[in-house]
C-alpha cells in the first residue's frame, strides 16, 4: 500500500512539474513558439512512445523531461552537439535549449553533430558556403577543381584560361599550411569570381566533390566537370594519365563543342576520356563489396558479372548524376581515414558506383569518341507533368481521435524499418526537414522542388465527404495567400476513409455515402479553388478535375453528367475532367469515353506472379536475408518498369490514357 502510494505521489509530482514552470522556462517556451523553433509535428513522430499527456504538451515536456533524455526538439538541434561545439554554455550548467532560443540562434552557434575533428576541421577550416555568388545570375556549366599537388594548378591554369565555355569555377584545396593558403590567394587572382575552399585530406579528391554537391553549390547547372590534380604515384605514366583525361572533357579548341554533344545525347550521364569506361572484374579488386553496400543505400543492386566504371575521376556528369550523388546522403565521417590506400576506400567504391546509378536511371556512360555518333533521338518531353499531392502531413482533430494525439504521416515516415540489407528505410525528409502544411510558405518551397524536376503542377487530393471536408487546412490557407505559388488542381478522392491503408477493408470511420444532389454540393465547394489563378489548365482552357475511384459511385455516367452541367451554371464552363485507371473489376462497365483522360497509378495492374522477390509463387527471390517479422511483398522495380512498357500491356489501355511514373513504393 505504501508503494502504491509513493508510485501515485510521483506521477502526481510528474503532472506537476509538466505545469508548474519556472519563469525562465516560461519565457523560453514563449520565445520558441514565437520563433517556431520547436517542432511537435518532429517530436511527436521521432518519439512515438511519449505519454499522451506528454504528446499533448510536447513543448513543455521536452524544457521538463526531454532534453534530460538526450531529445531533440527539431530535427536540426542536437542538445548534446551544442554543449559539445560551446564549452561557455557547458560551464554554467545552462539547458542547451534555452541559450539557444535566447541567444544562440542569433550568434549562429553550432547545434547540430559535426564530423570528427580529423575528418574536417582539426585546422579551424570554416565550412562551405551555401550561398556563394547570392544572386549573380549561374553560368551554364560549372568546373570543379581538386588540388592536391599544387604544383599541378599552373597546367590546370592555362586549360581553364583557354576554354570556349562559360563557367563558373570552384576550387578546393587540400590544406597544408601557408603553402595551402598562399596558392590559394594565386588562384584568386587568376580566376577573382571562383570560389576556393580550403579542406582536409580526407576521401581523395572525391569528399571535396561530393561536399561541393551536398551543399548545394553544383545544382542549376545545365552539366558539371569534375577535375582533380591526378598524379597516381604508383603509375609511371601519372602526368600523361591526367593529361590524357583532361584531352577527353576538355578538348583544346572545341570544349564548347565536345559538351553540346554531350548534353545532345539523352542516354549518356557521364562522359569520360577514350578508354575510360573500364569493364570486367580486374579493375575492382576489393571494392565490390563496399560499391554493393554503398549502392544499397538508394537499392540499386549491381550483378558481379557485369562489372563496369569511368575511371580516373576526371569526366562531365548532368544534372541527374548530381541529384543521384546527393541522393547517397554521405557525410564526410563516413570516408576513410587517409593513409595513402590504394584501393578499398569509399571515395574508390564511388567512382565505381556513378556508372551504376546512371544506369538505374537508363543512362551511360560514354567515352569522347563516341560522341561524334549519332545521338539517340531526343523523347519528347511531356506536354504537362503533375505529381499526385497528400495533404496529410499536419495534425488534426480526426487524426488525432483515430490514431493519436498529433498524428500525420511523418509517424509513419519515422517508424518505418530496414527489412532487409540495403532496404532503404527509414526514409526521411532532407530538403524542407518534418515540414507541416499548415505553414503555407512550405507548398511554395514544394514548388521550387517540383520545377527544378520538371514538374509542372500538383495533383491534391480533395478529401469531401457529402459536405465535410478533411486535411483541407493547407489548400484553403493558400487560398488566402496570393503570394506564394503553388500550381494545382484537385483530385476528388471519393474513398471511404477505413483503418486499413488499403481502402478496402477494415472499420469505417468516414463513409462516402454519395447522398442524393451530391454532385452540386460537390461543385459548389470545388469552386474557390478553381477560381484561383494558380488553378490548372494544362489545355489553356479548362480547368482540371479527377476522380480518383468513379466505379464507386453508384450511377458514374449520370454524376458526372451533373457535375458537368452544375460547373457551366456556374460560370466555369467546360471542365477537363479524369479519373485514376487502377484496372480494377469496378471500372469493366465504365466507358472509356466517359471521362476526358484516364491516368495510371502504377503499380496497379503491373505486378504479375514472375515480378514478385517476396511473396509470389516463387518465394523468396530477393537473395538476401528478411526480418522474421516481414511477412508483405517485394516486387522487381526494374520488371515493373518493362511491363508498363510492353505493347501488350499499353493495347489494352484507352486512348485516352496519361502515363503514370513511380518514383518508388515502399508502404513501410
Amino acid at each position: 500500500m505504501v508503494f502504491s502510494l509513493r508510485r501515485a505521489l510521483a506521477r502526481v509530482a510528474r503532472v506537476a512539474r509538466l505545469f508548474l514552470l519556472t519563469r525562465d522556462q516560461r519565457t523560453c517556451l514563449r520565445r520558441a513558439r514565437k520563433l517556431g523553433l520547436f517542432d511537435p509535428v518532429f517530436y511527436r513522430g521521432a518519439y512515438p512512445n511519449l505519454h499522451v499527456l506528454h504528446r499533448i504538451f510536447a513543448p513543455r515536456h521536452y524544457l521538463v523531461f526531454g532534453e534530460a533524455q538526450g531529445y531533440r526538439p527539431n530535427a536540426e538541434f542536437s542538445p548534446q552537439a551544442y554543449l559539445t561545439h560551446n564549452p561557455d554554455v557547458a560551464a554554467q550548467g545552462l539547458s542547451p535549449f534555452a541559450h539557444w532560443v535566447m541567444i544562440g540562434h542569433r550568434e549562429d552557434r553550432v547545434i547540430r553533430d559535426l564530423p570528427a575533428p580529423d575528418t574536417v576541421n582539426a585546422a579551424g577550416l570554416p565550412p562551405l558556403p551555401r550561398d556563394w555568388g547570392g544572386d549573380r545570375p549561374k553560368a551554364r556549366f560549372a568546373v570543379a577543381v581538386h588540388i592536391y599537388y599544387p604544383e599541378v594548378w599552373a597546367e590546370f591554369s592555362e586549360r581553364l584560361s583557354g576554354l570556349d565555355l562559360d563557367f563558373d569555377l570552384y576550387v578546393t584545396l587540400t590544406h597544408r599550411g601557408a603553402e595551402t593558403q598562399a596558392l590559394a590567394k594565386s588562384i584568386r587572382a587568376d580566376f577573382p569570381q571562383a570560389l576556393v575552399h580550403l579542406m582536409a585530406n580526407r576521401g581523395r579528391d572525391i569528399l571535396p566533390f561530393v561536399s561541393l554537391i551536398n551543399a548545394g553549390l553544383l545544382d542549376g547547372y545545365e552539366a558539371v566537370c569534375k577535375l582533380h590534380s591526378k598524379k597516381s604515384p604508383h603509375r609511371k605514366d601519372g602526368d600523361s594519365w591526367r593529361r590524357h583525361l583532361m584531352d577527353g572533357v576538355l578538348p583544346a579548341g572545341h570544349a564548347a563543342t565536345a559538351v553540346d554533344q554531350f548534353l545532345a545525347n539523352r542516354r549518356a550521364a557521364i562522359l569520360v576520356a577514350d578508354g575510360q569506361h573500364y569493364t570486367g572484374k580486374s579493375w575492382w579488386g576489393s571494392n565490390f563489396a563496399a560499391t554493393r553496400d554503398l549502392l544499397r543505400r538508394v537499392e540499386v543492386d549491381i550483378d558481379e558479372g557485369d562489372l563496369h566504371f569511368p575511371a580516373g575521376s576526371i569526366y562531365w556528369l548532368k544534372p541527374l548524376m548530381i541529384g543521384m550523388v546527393k541522393s547517397l546522403r554521405l557525410e564526410p565521417q563516413d570516408f576513410d581515414t587517409e593513409h595513402g590506400q590504394l584501393d578499398g576506400t569509399l571515395a574508390h567504391a564511388i567512382e565505381r558506383a556513378l556508372g551504376y546509378l546512371a544506369q538505374a536511371a537508363g543512362q551511360s556512360v560514354v567515352q569522347s569518341s563516341e560522341l561524334a555518333a549519332a545521338a539517340p533521338a531526343s523523347p519528347q518531353r511531356p506536354r504537362f507533368v503533375s505529381a499526385f499531392y497528400l495533404p496529410q502531413f499536419h495534425p488534426v482533430p480526426e487524426n488525432d481521435r483515430w490514431w493519436g494525439k498529433g498524428f500525420t504521416e511523418w509517424r509513419g515516415v519515422v517508424q518505418a524499418k530496414s527489412r532487409y540489407a540495403g532496404h532503404n528505410q527509414p526514409f526521411l525528409p532532407r530538403d524542407l526537414g518534418f515540414y507541416d502544411l499548415r505553414l503555407t510558405e512550405v507548398l511554395g518551397r514544394q514548388t521550387a522542388l517540383a520545377r527544378s524536376a520538371g514538374i509542372d503542377a500538383f495533383c491534391v487530393y480533395h478529401y469531401w465527404f457529402d459536405g465535410r471536408r478533411m486535411l483541407q487546412a493547407p489548400m484553403d490557407r493558400l487560398l488566402r495567400r496570393a503570394d506564394v505559388d503553388f500550381p494545382f488542381y484537385l483530385c476528388w478522392a471519393n474513398e471511404s476513409w477505413r483503418r486499413n491503408w488499403d481502402g478496402l477493408s477494415g472499420e469505417i470511420l468516414i463513409e462516402q455515402s454519395y447522398a442524393e444532389g451530391f454532385e452540386d454540393q460537390l461543385v459548389q465547394d470545388s469552386l474557390p479553388y478553381l477560381r484561383d489563378p494558380r488553378y490548372a489548365r494544362p489545355d489553356g482552357h479548362r480547368p482540371r478535375f479527377m476522380i480518383y475511384r468513379p466505379g464507386d459511385m453508384p450511377t458514374p455516367e449520370r454524376s458526372i453528367a451533373r457535375m458537368r452541367q452544375a460547373w457551366r451554371r456556374a460560370g466555369i464552363g467546360e471542365v477537363e475532367i479524369g479519373a485514376v485507371r487502377f484496372h480494377l473489376p469496378d471500372q469493366a462497365d465504365i466507358a472509356d469515353d466517359l471521362v476526358d483522360f484516364w491516368v495510371e497509378m502504377p503499380p496497379h495492374g503491373l505486378v504479375e506472379g514472375d515480378d514478385y522477390l517476396v511473396g509470389g509463387p516463387g518465394g523468396n527471390r530477393l537473395g538476401r536475408d528478411l526480418d522474421p517479422a516481414f511477412d508483405g511483398l517485394i516486387y522487381d522495380y526494374s520488371a515493373v518498369i518493362d511491363r508498363s512498357l510492353s505493347q501488350a500491356y499499353r493495347r489494352q489501355l484507352p486512348a485516352n490514357t496519361i502515363c503514370g511514373a513511380m518514383p518508388g513504393w515502399d508502404n513501410s
